[in-house]
Formats: C-alpha cells, structure tokens, sequence
C-alpha cells in the first residue's frame, strides 16, 4: 500500500470548462462544462444595502455550551501579549496537572467566551464584561 496520494495533473486543473469555439455542427454532442449551473451562472444583487450577507445568529439556551473538538470553519486571529500567552498556558497546565481536564488553548478560549458572553446576556450592563470594559 503506497502512502502517497493521488492528485490531479495539470492538464485537469487547468482544463476549459466553457464550450470551445469551433466549427462542431449543432447535432453534434457537446461535453457540458464540469462547473454545476449554480456555480456557473452569477446570482442577482442582492435588493439589501447593509454590510452583512447573512442573518445573524442568536443564541438561545440551547446551544449556548461552546463547540468544543470539532472542525471549525471560520477563524479569527487574537494577539496576546507574553504574560496573557503565559497566563492561558499556566491555565491549561493546571486544568490538566490538577484537575485532569486535557484541553488546548483554543478550548479554553472558547469556553472562556462561553462564559463570558452568557453572563453578558444574563446581566447585561452588570455583567464582568461591561464592568471591565468600561474600567470600573
């Protein structure tokens, strides 16, 4: 059995999927284009003029917990300074040194924001983020 994959060459990366202009009489079966038609053909503007494309997603008691090890799809990038970078990794070893809870950073991230914002939503201007966000 052969570790190595399979790819495409060139030649299928690259290929045309629109018909080429020749002298092929109509009767004549044309290969159709490989791109599905909803991919193919461009959608309407969109009647809207605001900045999101997609509703907004509320959260409702149900699916408050975070997603925890699952594939993610979308990405944000946060810069830590080195005593926050520090502080997150001393967390982590501690939640599994003492308390046997494996977890990554990006776990505990999310749980962290979890939490964060359901307070936020219980207790909205009295909440820990509101309190240290205005400095008091």
């Amino acid at each position: 059995m052969t570790r190595r994959a399979n790819l495409p060459g060139a030649d299928e990366l690259f290929r045309s999927t629109a018909p080429a202009l020749t002298s092929v009489p109509n009767n004549q079966e044309v290969a159709a284009p490989l791109v599905p038609p909803a991919i193919a053909t461009p959608k309407a503007p969109s009647v809207k003029k605001g900045v999101r494309s997609i509703a907004r997603r509320r959260v409702t008691t149900v699916d408050r917990s975070p997603s925890g090890r699952e594939r993610h799809d979308e990405k944000i990038t946060v810069y830590l300074s080195p005593d926050e970078l520090f502080d997150l990794d001393q967390a982590r070893l501690l939640l599994r040194g003492d308390l046997g809870l494996a977890a990554d950073r990006g776990r505990i991230v999310r749980e962290s924001i979890a939490v964060i914002i359901a307070d936020l939503e219980a207790k909205g201007d009295q909440s820990i983020l509101a309190r240290r966000l205005r400095g008091l």
